[in-house]
């Protein structure tokens, strides 16, 4: 499609303000953003759409418009609902460079334009690209009778013989075509797109799994929930689906390539559906949240949470139980300034509630709407998780474990009735730190890479408001724990908070290597020379409670080579194996180092 055709679109709301001779420039796409260098994310032929946020003062202008034109872009659209008239040194230096400039009205919706764009420009091509035009209000519908994404994905497959795939950040399979992408492979993918995202590569990224290649499109949140784009990569890279196409783009002509990033936009809409459904969760998370912070009494909370009950788990009968997850997102301070202003300051609660929202998925779930049972509210800093959980049956009488004291505790100790049936810890839904991060670890390193930090903590169940203020201080504290281990992905659960677990990640640094030196190091310096194996002894001996025989036996020795062993290894640090103390000292000083 043609400038001049949006210009002649009263619906639009677009006035000209610069650029009349380049109206005949062609429009192949859309795009709203308000960083100041956009050029990783332009392709050349995109209507520019922007709040004018990335504007300080007049000189920011001509910079600006410069970097759009050597991308290409076919005209800017700058909104007046944030500056009223559009600044004189913009349209000043959209003349210089030659590139249209449009006003659009404050009663018009940015969304409203990208959707237009995208049904014309894709309207407007041949073969291929009039089947996805054809189901465009398809996807648009919801219910049953849409299909959602899985209708464009379909015609992908069916038209131009191309296998897609909508994963989340973390590589679960949104939508598919077709058999499901395997676990493993997704995150595979979302790792590599992640990680390609944070160089500031442009899209699509190519990534070759297995064998095969893949091309990686972003897929950036445009509809009518659309935000002004995030001025740095890092606010929003956690957050964004891409679309995986099994195929090298490398070599595309530009019309398959433009048909792509349309899809990429129409699916774009489905996602801002699915975080608008989300609205009413997240509203209670944060009443409850507000509730328990304050110091409510527990009848108010406990009416809160009837109210949430039936929104999050619908035809539940029984009371649920309730489980608090705590996340935090921590970036490194850089020189590019953040939202407030200041060098490295993003705030990473927005981008830890939707990875909560993204984690708290059952991993065997597909689909955009998988999250109806997670409400998740935020801070500037943390975002905090209210999960209900459907009640455990109680054991039968007959149960060999019996009945346990705990509604959380099912899983802990029944055992599997002579029935067959299944052991009560099968069906405990109870959440588990380090099963959560299990299969999301991989992509999410990635996405942070040397500047962030995800922490996650979990309490244990409970199944009163009495109890949730202090499940929420047990996540947190769980999450302090998780913060204070090594590693860009870390989680700690409530039963780590009755251990010594709990105290030695508060060890300072200085201390935990002066006291791992003095007591290991003598048997490193002696494996090194002598390959003795003192120190997988040592471990072995411990972890076997000072057993000879069962030590012996683990490690394939001889019950005599083990005694010679243990006794270099008390030669060599004068400590006693016999003694409970050294025992003790041994054990800290393995697990801290």
């Amino acid at each position: 499609m043609r400038l001049r055709a949006l210009l002649e679109t009263e619906a639009l709301g677009l006035r000209l303000l610069g650029g009349e001779d380049e109206l005949d420039r062609t429009v192949r796409g859309v795009m709203t953003t308000d960083l100041r260098d956009p050029s990783r994310y332009l392709s050349g032929g995109e209507l520019v759409l922007t709040g004018l946020a990335w504007r300080r003062d007049a000189s920011d202008s001509e910079p600006f418009v410069r970097i759009l034109a050597g991308a290409g872009v076919a005209g800017l659209a700058a909104g007046e609902a944030e500056l009223g008239d559009i600044p004189a040194d913009l349209v000043e230096a959209c003349l210089q460079h030659r590139l249209p400039l449009f006003a659009v009205h404050e009663t018009v919706a940015f969304a409203t334009i990208t959707e237009h764009v995208v049904r014309q420009v894709s309207g407007e091509r041949a073969g291929d690209l009039a089947a996805v035009v054809d189901r465009h209000r398809r996807l648009m519908t919801s219910g049953p009778a849409g299909g959602g994404p899985e209708v464009v994905l379909d015609l992908l497959t069916s038209d131009l013989d191309l296998r897609a795939w909508v994963l989340s950040p973390t590589g679960r399979q949104i939508a598919g075509a077709g058999a499901p992408l395997p676990g493993a492979l997704g995150a595979a993918l979302a790792g590599r797109h992640l990680a390609a995202t944070r160089t500031g590569r442009r899209g699509p990224h190519r990534a070759a799994v297995a064998g095969t290649t893949y091309s990686l499109f972003p897929i950036r949140n445009t509809g009518r929930g659309a935000v002004p784009a995030a001025r740095d990569v890092r606010e929003s890279v956690l957050s964004d689906w891409l679309l995986a196409v099994e195929a090298d783009a490398s070599d595309w002509p530009a019309a398959r390539l433009d048909l792509l990033q349309g899809v990429t936009q129409l699916i774009a809409v489905e996602r801002d559906r699915r975080d608008a459904a989300r609205t009413v969760r997240r509203r209670l998370a944060q009443e409850v949240l507000e509730l328990v912070q304050a110091g409510a009494a527990p009848a108010e909370i406990a009416a809160r949470l009837r109210v949430a009950a039936p929104v999050l788990l619908p035809g539940l009968g029984a009371a649920p139980q309730w489980q608090v997850v705590v996340a935090r997102v921590d970036w490194t301070a850089t020189d590019t300034p953040g939202p407030g202003g200041v060098p490295g300051d993003i705030a990473g609660g927005p981008a830890a509630q939707a990875l909560l929202e993204e984690i708290l998925v059952d991993p065997a779930v597909s689909g955009p709407d998988s999250a109806d049972r997670i409400a998740v509210a935020h801070t500037d800093e943390e975002a905090i998780a209210l999960v209900p959980l459907p009640a455990v049956p109680a054991p039968l009488p007959d149960t060999v474990g019996g009945p346990t004291d705990t509604a959380a505790g099912t899983a802990d100790t029944a055992a599997a009735p002579e029935s067959g049936e299944p052991p009560a810890a099968a069906q405990d839904p109870a959440l588990h730190a380090d099963a959560l991060l299990a299969a999301v670890r991989e992509p999410l390193s990635a996405g942070l890479a040397d500047d962030g930090r995800l922490t996650l903590g979990v309490s244990a169940a409970v199944h009163s408001a009495e109890g949730l203020r202090g499940a929420l201080e047990e996540a947190r504290h769980a999450r302090r724990v998780a913060a204070a281990r090594p590693g860009r992905v870390c989680a700690a659960g409530h039963h780590e908070l009755a251990s010594h677990v709990l105290l030695l990640p508060f060890v300072p640094d200085d201390v935990r290597r002066a006291f791992t030196a003095r007591l290991l190091d003598p048997l490193r310096d002696y494996d090194r020379r002598h390959r003795a194996e003192l120190i997988e002894t040592l471990e072995a001996f411990l972890d076997c409670d000072g057993s000879w025989t069962r030590c012996a036996a683990r490690l394939h020795l001889h019950v005599n080579t083990l005694r010679y062993r243990v006794g270099r290894i008390e030669q060599l640090t004068g400590r006693d194996l016999s003694r409970l103390e050294d025992k003790l000292d041994f054990f800290l000083a393995l697990r801290m180092s």
